[in-house]
């Protein structure tokens, strides 16, 4: 089949390396869009945007429906998954200018409780994020080698509120830097060992990460999550949640509390059934 928009050696990258990048997807305009209603929210609320709102975004703001129906984001996505999508989940990874905001090395699967393993996240760029701003790094043809044992350590500094990541095992390694302009995106698959580290950049580095499944996609963990049809078919596994109408509305809030509420207590489950304490 003929890919939609990914060229095949594209594809062909993601299935031996894990990743793509970049990939273009949004126009200059698109992004000022996007970045602007972010940051006209963030004034009106006097403190840059951080959890609940940064988790399923896409349940409470205009600027993140948009990006996750994006056509060309989901082209590329049906590129690799085929052509019934659903949003599992989204975060927003901001670091601000000359921080030392990290990401330890992890694999996004460990704590999603999904079968089989075929999720991809799609990082949307609303700024540069080069290697001076603390771009992804990833360690190429890792989604290959298998599950490794994660550990938490939350900071102050760590992006992931939980904190986890893999201890020791790759404490030496540089990775494979995915840099990307404002409007690229990177692609990667959830068993993907990736990290990144600090901004050291003057402006803030604005990244939308998408975790995008194919609807043939399960749940495995003690407590039905929720899902967001996007393209094609909801084969029926998750809990329907519904296109956003009206952004930061009383409905809009309250459908996001209660998917991001299904979601923690899906995580909470699992740490509990792995012996682990939840923080």
């Amino acid at each position: 089949m003929t890919p939609r928009l990914l060229q095949p050696e594209q594809v062909a990258a993601y299935g031996r390396d894990g990743f793509v990048c970049p990939v273009p997807v949004l126009a200059p305009e698109e992004v000022h869009i996007a970045r602007g209603e972010l940051e006209d929210w963030e004034r009106v609320r006097g403190a840059p945007i951080d959890f609940p709102e940064k988790s399923k975004s896409y349940l409470l703001f205009g600027w993140a429906d948009r990006l996750v129906h994006h056509p060309r984001v989901l082209d590329a996505v049906e590129d690799l998954i085929g052509p019934d999508i659903l949003v599992y989940h989204s975060t927003l990874f901001l670091k601000e200018a000359r921080t030392p905001a990290f990401v330890r090395w992890h694999q996004d699967s460990t704590y999603f409780y999904l079968e089989p393993h075929a999720h991809v996240t799609a990082w949307v760029a609303l700024s540069e994020a080069d290697e001076t701003a603390g771009c992804m790094v990833a360690l190429p043809g890792s989604h290959r080698w298998g599950a490794f044992a994660h550990d938490d350590q939350p900071g102050p500094h760590n992006m992931i509120r939980r904190g986890q990541g893999i201890s020791g095992r790759f404490d030496d390694a540089r990775g494979t830097p995915m840099p990307l302009h404002a409007g690229e995106m990177s692609l990667h698959h959830t068993d993907l060992v990736h990290a990144s580290g600090a901004n050291d950049s003057a402006d803030r580095r604005i990244g939308f990460a998408i975790s995008y499944i194919p609807a043939q996609v399960r749940p495995v963990g003690a407590v039905q999550p929720s899902a967001l049809c996007v393209r094609g078919r909801d084969h029926g596994h998750f809990l329907p949640e519904q296109r956003l109408l009206a952004p930061l509305s009383d409905s809009a809030c309250a459908a996001h509390r209660q998917a991001l509420a299904r979601f923690r207590a899906l995580q909470d489950a699992g740490f509990k059934a792995n012996g682990a304490t939840a923080p």
